[in-house]
């Protein structure tokens, strides 16, 4: 059993997948720190100085009683939320990765399509009198033995 869950963990796409997974986790930080400190700031200034992360609607309140200026005051007093700034921001971070997803993946493609190789020149001809397949250079048919016409 360790022998075969050796080779489980050691071929290529099980390792692949983690460097992968771990890469994803790291990116997710830089997109959330993207959305929350660089992002919605401006978005909130240019709403009147709005932080939407503090944005909630109150369900129950705890104790102490509401008013709760922020949401971190909400929850330290143990009141239920509904905490749909947080959404929006998890929204906006979800269109931020898929908009970098786009361009990057929308990149690959346009490098991998530059490095097709182009169309080799065709090495063999079609005989006009019996249709058989023949080298380009040939001057007359291997197989009816017809004359061919220079081209």
């Amino acid at each position: 059993m360790l022998k075969e869950f050796k080779e489980f963990v050691l071929r290529g796409n099980v390792v692949d997948m983690a460097v992968g997974i771990i890469i994803g986790a790291a990116f997710g930080t830089i997109v959330a720190s993207l959305v929350g400190d660089i992002i919605m700031p401006p978005i909130g200034l240019l709403l009147g100085g709005v932080d939407f992360a503090n944005f909630f609607i109150l369900l129950k309140a705890g104790s102490p009683a509401a008013p709760y200026a922020s949401l971190a005051d909400a929850q330290a007093a143990g009141a239920v939320t509904i905490n749909y700034g947080v959404f929006i921001n998890a929204v906006v971070s979800f269109l931020v990765v898929a908009l970098v997803m786009f361009l990057l993946i929308r990149s690959i493609n346009r490098l991998k399509r530059e490095e097709e190789a182009p169309l080799a020149e065709p090495t063999t001809k079609e005989c006009p009198f019996c249709l058989s397949t023949i080298p380009i250079k040939a001057t007359r048919c291997a197989y009816c033995t017809s004359e061919l016409p220079m081209t």
